[in-house]
């Protein structure tokens, strides 16, 4: 008795593009230190904007999201963007008291 059964062939992600994603990230928090510097409400906004792009690149390629189904795909997408929203809400709350 045989089994049918789809292995999925998944290409190793090249050094290249592990150390470039890798100095993206560092560039990244770099930015997100340096606007802390100038005022809390850059920090936040610069927070709430580069930390998805960060947590993206780490789905993508480090956990091998790039992989996946177009229907898992939108629903981390869909995941971060209601933590963003959600994240964004309490901030506004807390600032206009």
């Amino acid at each position: 008795m045989t089994m049918n059964t789809e292995h999925a062939h998944i290409e190793p992600v090249s050094y290249k593009t592990i150390t470039t994603v890798w100095v993206v990230l560092l560039a990244l928090t770099a930015v997100l230190v340096a606007v802390s510097h100038v005022s809390p409400f850059w920090a936040v906004a610069a927070m709430l904007t580069l930390t998805p792009l960060k947590a993206g690149l780490v789905l993508y390629y480090f956990m091998h999201l790039k992989y996946e189904g177009p229907l898992i795909k939108g629903m981390v997408a869909v995941a971060l963007a209601t933590l963003v929203i959600f994240i964004s809400m309490m901030f506004l709350d807390i600032a206009f008291r």
